[in-house]
Order: structure tokens, then sequence, then C-alpha cells
């Protein structure tokens, strides 16, 4: 394998390095309206409705959260409690990180700067960003940029931000349909793809495949 050392590695942050709880959280905040049968499904469109409410124009992730409940209570004709959503809003920062992340992320941090793109609000991100330990060059929000991801608007605030060119950047997420596609679409051909099983793979996008952070350091000879 080729090492590529970039001027500066990008993370996705929820889902890739802090464990994304939105599937415990509907189980447990839904169990009185669905069945365990129906849970697997129940789950899949409540992440689909999240994914189709930041295609849009920027709106704060309260709300982002907010409209996929209720859209998924509608969907599944059942009773919307809006301290529902409320809960998951404020649980975002109390997740920590990936059993396998901390480490990692320190060994990497000494040779090459770290940088986050992250769909999060200001007020969030930065108590996540804290238990990963490791220091980050920069953290750049949804809320900064005023675009979600997948769209390119977030990613083209992060490259104008860093000062650097898509073939500068080597950006790690877990995600294809948040990041990998969009960031082969702007142009950054080095990616590496976490395989936490969220997704499967699809390796048209082009990647270096990883089963956790701890293989991190190695995709750039460290």
């Amino acid at each position: 394998m080729s090492v590529f050392k970039p001027k500066y590695i990008s993370f996705d942050c929820y889902g890739t390095l802090i464990f994304f709880e939105m599937a415990p959280m509907a189980q447990k905040l839904f169990a009185d309206r669905i069945t365990p049968e129906q849970m697997p499904q129940f789950v899949k469109d409540f992440s689909a409705y999240r994914l189709d409410e930041v295609l849009g124009a920027w709106k704060p992730y309260a709300e982002v959260v907010r409209n996929a409940v209720t859209r998924l209570c509608k969907l599944w004709k059942i009773e919307y409690r809006d301290e529902d959503s409320v809960a998951i809003y404020n649980a975002v920062p109390t997740w920590g990180p990936h059993p396998d992340v901390v480490e990692p992320l320190k060994k990497v941090a000494k040779e090459i700067p770290l940088v986050i793109l992250s769909n999060a609000m200001n007020e969030q991100i930065h108590h996540n960003v804290a238990n990963l330990e490791a220091p980050f060059h920069a953290v750049y929000t949804a809320e900064q940029a005023q675009a979600y991801k997948p769209r390119l608007q977030a990613f083209e605030y992060m490259l104008d931000n860093l000062g650097c060119n898509p073939e500068d950047i080597l950006h790690v997420s877990s995600s294809f349909r948040y990041d990998l596609m969009s960031a082969h679409d702007i142009g950054i051909k080095n990616k590496v793809w976490v395989n936490r099983g969220h997704e499967p793979a699809n390796p048209f996008y082009g990647y270096t495949e990883i089963q956790d952070i701890s293989g991190l350091p190695g995709v750039v000879g460290l």
C-alpha cells in the first residue's frame, strides 16, 4: 500500500470517532410504541429522515431532529411527543468515542494536523471533541458552514478555511452517503472508509478500508 502524507487529515465525527447513539436512543424512547420486531426498520427509517432533513438549506440541528422524528411518527402512525426530540438532541454532547479511537488519534496528531468536519451545532461538538483527548487543528461545524454534509458547501467551507486544495486532504469517515461520496465529488482523492457496519462497501469511490481507527496510523506510514 502506497503511503500518502497529507497536509491535514479531516474526520467525520459522529459515527466515525464518536459512538453515534441515535439507534439506542430511538430503541429506548419508542419502546412503548414500537415492537422489538418492528424496531430495526423503525431505526432505518429514522436514519433516512435525518439524512433527508439536512439536504436543503441549513437549519438548527434541533429542528433537524424534531422534523425527522415528526415525519417518522407520521409514517409509523404513532404518537409524536416533543420530549423525545428534545431528549435526543440534548443527549448528543454526552456521547463518547469508540474504544479504538483515542490512542491512534494521539499518535497521528503528533505528525499530521487533525481536523473535524461535523454536522453539529457549535454548542454540541466541543463536548464530544474533548472526549477524544487528541489535539485538533480545527473543528468545523454545519452551523459555521451554514450547510450540512453531504452538501458540497460544507466541504468547501473546510477547504477554504484551511487554505488548501482537495488533493492536500485525507478524509476519514464511516459513511459514504454523508462524507465519502461528497469528498469524491469535490476532488478529495485520498479517503479512508472506517467499516463500522453502517453501510455496505462501495469501491467506486476509491478509498482505503480500515476496520477501526487503530488502522489509521498505518495508512499514513506511522
